[in-house]
């Protein structure tokens, strides 16, 4: 199955985006060789309804010999994969047309991953964004990135890249004991075994709503100091990396997650948890307060 992708959505109480996601998944063509739903122990109706969709290529899994949790859905989801890629998407976010075709028309034989670009939308699936207004000035790495992706999580969200199948099953997947930043892990790890190119498009929308995961609790130093740790101390990052080099990066990181922590309060309008960051910041990292009342300044904007 060349240059084929399989798509992993996991899923736990969806229904209200999920055929929408699939219906996303399923319109990139022929490159689809199946969309793999891993249902989480949903109670709402979302298994019923996506096992009503006519479409061969969509498969449901719901009988997972009591695994939980998102990292072990998307593994599960990964290990049955027949795709020469994978592509992890979220349950309340939807691909655009031709994003598939974009990133696979520059994959190289030395690419791990592709990726793209976002834009956000609301529950009702409305643009809730502006980063369309700098797309074509921003510019994202793309080759040997393994330092860029150590210094803090530019990807974001797993459903604007693919990344090759084999490479990914290679390095045991999604670190199963991390309940936050456990993509980033992933990604970070990927990228000292080879190349992430960068498609300067947008790929998908991104679900940002009231319920949704990153918006009903913005992130803490306590949840993402466990990913930190374990990615610091891995052994190919070690390997791969000088130690004074390592140190330098893993402060960027603390201060790359600390600034998108605060700048997705502001998006969910706890205004006093991000004035409260904002303000120990300063206190604990004033070298890191420029750039995280840049990111706040961003997410005011809708950037």
């Amino acid at each position: 199955m060349s240059n084929s992708v399989s798509i992993v959505i996991p899923v736990r109480d969806g229904r209200d985006f999920i055929a929408e996601a699939i219906a996303s998944a399923l319109a990139q063509g022929d490159c689809v060789a199946e969309v793999i739903v891993i249902d989480d122990g949903s109670t709402d109706g979302t298994p019923e309804l996506v096992a009503a969709i006519a479409d061969s290529r969509v498969r449901l899994v719901t009988e997972r010999a009591g695994r939980s949790g998102v990292s072990a859905a998307r593994n599960d989801g990964a290990g049955l994969a027949r795709g020469t890629w994978l592509m992890f998407l979220d349950a309340d976010d939807r691909l655009r047309p031709g994003a598939l075709a974009a990133l696979l028309a520059q994959a190289t034989e030395r690419a791990v991953a592709v990726y793209g670009d976002y834009e956000r939308i609301d529950a009702e699936g409305k643009n809730a964004g502006r980063r369309g207004v700098l797309r074509g000035a921003r510019s994202k790495p793309s080759g040997a990135i393994a330092e860029a992706l150590l210094a803090g999580n530019f990807i974001v969200n797993g459903g604007i890249m693919i990344v090759r199948r084999e490479t990914f099953a290679q390095l045991g997947g999604f670190d199963e004991s991390l309940r936050y930043c456990e993509d980033w892990h992933a990604w970070a790890r990927l990228a000292i075994a080879g190349e992430f190119l960068y498609v300067p498009a947008h790929i998908m929308d991104y679900r940002v709503y009231g319920e949704s995961v990153m918006m009903a609790r913005p992130l803490t130093e306590a949840q993402y100091g466990p990913a930190i740790d374990k990615l610091f101390a891995d052994p190919a990052v070690v390997a791969a990396i000088p130690a004074e080099r390592r140190a330098k990066l893993r402060s960027q990181a603390g201060a790359h997650l600390n600034a998108y922590a605060i700048g997705q309060a502001i998006r969910a309008r706890r205004i006093g948890l991000a004035v409260r960051g904002m303000a120990e910041t300063l206190w604990k990292h004033p070298r890191h307060f420029p750039r995280t009342l840049l990111v706040g300044g961003a997410a005011l904007a809708g950037l």
